[in-house]
């Protein structure tokens, strides 16, 4: 394992914001089943897988499903998000985003995408970010959710880098606390008060200047 420092990025929320996509999509399926869902409840949903999210929704809605209908349900749920995905261009990377991973790119820096999304490949190439990342890992990957850092500590290896080496780019508060427990730097992208567990927050990346990355490339405080 090398000691060079290595970046990891989450992707919804961070690179792209597919939260709208998936909160209509949510919403289209908890309408559909009779009640409501709102984007207070979405923002539970940060990081969390679908499976989880679907638990949690019907939870809400008091509703129970047969384990056939619950599936039949995510498939839907997964069409209709990617109904809106497909419709994506380079348009929808976030402010900011760009000038980083340009300078990382520049200067051979490594960094790799860790989603729990399993449509992150279909979405990098929308953007057409998909040749840019030295790895991704994404839903298909993994067995475990955050917080657990199962998907970090995977990246971590296919960046052949150390995980206490590695800074992890985050916006949900799962996604933060999977970081700090795999010993990373984290990097909180939202609302202070929300991520406070972060090592560092910004809005988002129009707020990160090229120096904080050399600070942490040169493991300055």
């Amino acid at each position: 394992m090398s000691n060079h420092k290595a970046f990891i990025f989450d992707l919804d929320g961070v690179i792209v914001d597919t939260a709208k996509f998936h909160f209509l999509a949510w919403r289209k399926l908890a309408n559909d089943l009779g009640f409501d869902f709102t984007e207070e409840q979405n923002e539970q949903l940060k990081g969390v897988s679908r499976v989880e999210s679907l638990k949690k929704i019907l939870k809400w809605g008091d509703m129970k499903l047969s384990e056939k209908e619950f599936n039949r349900q995510m498939a839907l749920k997964n069409e209709n998000y990617l109904s809106y995905v497909d419709e994506m261009d380079n348009a929808e990377i976030l402010p900011g985003v760009p000038k980083v991973l340009d300078y990382l790119k520049e200067n051979d820096i490594p960094f790799a995408l860790g989603s729990a999304s399993k449509n992150a490949r279909t979405i990098l190439k929308k953007i057409d970010l998909d040749d840019k990342f030295d790895a991704i890992v994404d839903g298909t990957d993994v067995s475990k959710a955050k917080p657990d850092p199962e998907v970090f500590l995977i990246a971590a290896e296919k960046l052949n880098t150390k995980p206490e080496n590695c800074v992890v780019f985050e916006d949900s508060v799962a996604g933060v606390q999977a970081a700090n427990i795999g010993k990373m730097i984290s990097v909180g992208i939202g609302d202070k008060k929300v991520l406070q567990e972060a090592d560092y927050v910004f809005t988002d990346f129009t707020e990160i200047e090229i120096e904080f990355i050399e600070k942490l490339l040169r493991n300055e405080k």
